[in-house]
């Protein structure tokens, strides 16, 4: 732990701080960073743009993706102000940085209301089991496309 992951973990407590007073969402604030330097920033903003996706890491992600014209975040540290839930724990993952720091747990978000328990729970369940129905539909078809990705000689592999 250096300084600098202390002042980038401060800025990501700033922003969900900020994020929060706004009303743009829940308390949560992320960075990015790449060579010592913030490249990327976002707060949680679910309900002023009313989109469920928008939580500070994906928020940070996309933009700092956008900066470097890249779809991978190699070389690039996430500081987050709390423990990532489901969604954002898959975007880091698909994103690839080196590092993730975090403030808060899971535990301390689920104290505030904000539990995701009900996600990994459902994420173990064999898929006719989940709470949401999920029907399958049109696979023969689908694997059509599947097949001409899996041959095609010009895609960018990721």
């Amino acid at each position: 732990m250096t300084d600098k992951d202390l002042q980038f973990m401060k800025r990501a407590i700033e922003l969900a701080n900020e994020g929060m007073k706004s009303n743009a969402g829940g308390p949560f604030g992320a960075v990015v960073v790449k060579d010592g330097e913030i490249i990327a920033e976002g707060y949680n903003s679910v309900t002023s743009v009313n989109d469920p996706t928008a939580h500070a890491e994906v928020v940070a992600i996309r933009k700092a993706c956008e900066k470097l014209e890249t779809f991978q975040l190699k070389d690039c540290v996430i500081y987050t102000s709390c423990e990532p839930c489901p969604m954002c724990l898959g975007a880091i993952y698909w994103a690839r940085p080196e590092k993730v720091f975090y403030a808060c747990n899971r535990e301390d978000a689920a104290a505030i209301d904000f539990d995701d328990q009900f996600i990994y729970n459902e994420i173990e369940k064999n898929i006719e089991d989940r709470q949401i129905k999920f029907v399958q539909l049109m696979q023969k078809e689908a694997l059509t496309v599947f097949d001409n990705w899996k041959n095609k000689e010009d895609k960018t592999e990721y």
